[in-house]
């Protein structure tokens, strides 16, 4: 019975292992390909198996071996999901960096695009001028532009698929107004002008309220860190005082929720100071 039921629960918990790796797999994929970081699948999928299951095994191995063999699996345990999750925050933070870059060289690049069409320029070729002036990212993903109009595909399902790629406001608003535009007929110039004085005031907007925020994330950061300093201090100043909290149950549970308070209420505070213009 033993036998059966190890056998039974260790199926179950390694088919949900895959399922968790897999998904996350395929986000991640979907994540570079919009990076164009290119990273084979089986790689990846040893990367995702290192950084969760590698990791929690290692914790529990080094401090059962240095310590004590219950703290090793409950911190092997999280270290395992934080490993698991790792991988998805660090690229959606990547991913939001690279929007957030697009955003900035908006105003640029139309302003650009409208002197190109007030020159006589087409608005493929006009585009090849941002591909050819502007840096990364806006380059790249006008250069997508150009590579699907070339092989085919209409002018307006290239832009469409602009705006679903890059996920902003503004990004919308300027292929919303050049689909209009190109169907009903209309000033193209002047359109990606009052577009561009819209977005320079937004920017400007957002960029006085990050200066404002600053001060609040950085008392985050303080808070949520403030715990494993102290912690770290009194460890140092006395040892035998803090040992009872990684070596007896209670102090183990008491730890184990002092963590989750900590990163709740860190998360908490990262959620209040993030204001979206």
């Amino acid at each position: 019975m033993v036998f059966v039921l190890a056998y039974k629960y260790s199926i179950n918990i390694f088919d949900w292992i895959e399922q968790k790796t897999y998904g996350t797999r395929t986000y991640i994929t979907e994540r570079l390909e919009f990076l164009f970081i290119d990273i084979p699948q089986d790689r990846l999928t040893y990367i995702l198996l290192a950084s969760s299951v590698g990791l929690g095994f290692f914790v529990f191995i080094l401090l059962g071996l240095i310590g004590s063999w219950i703290v090793g699996a409950i911190l092997g345990f999280f270290m395992a999901f934080i490993g698991l999750k790792a991988p998805r925050w660090i690229v959606d933070f990547l991913v939001e960096k690279r929007i957030k870059a697009y955003s900035t060289q908006m105003v640029d690049a139309l302003q650009l695009l409208s002197n190109g069409i007030r020159a006589g320029l087409s608005v493929p070729q006009s585009i090849g001028m941002i591909v050819s002036e502007m840096p990364n990212p806006i380059s790249q993903e006008f250069n997508i532009i150009l590579q699907q109009n070339r092989i085919g595909m209409p002018l307006e399902e290239c832009f469409e698929n602009l705006a679903a790629r890059v996920p902003l406001e503004d990004n919308d608003m300027f292929v919303s107004s050049v689909n209009i535009l190109r169907e009903t007929g209309g000033n193209l110039a002047e359109t990606f002008d009052t577009i561009v004085d819209v977005i320079r005031e937004r920017v400007r907007l957002q960029q006085k309220v990050d200066t404002f925020t600053a001060q609040g994330m950085f008392q985050g950061m303080t808070i949520g860190a403030m715990p494993f300093m102290l912690g770290l201090v009194y460890y140092l100043q006395d040892p035998a005082s803090m040992t009872p909290l990684f070596t007896t149950p209670i102090g183990l549970v008491m730890l184990f929720l002092a963590l989750c308070l900590d990163f709740a209420g860190f998360y908490v505070i990262m959620k209040i100071v993030k204001i979206k213009i």
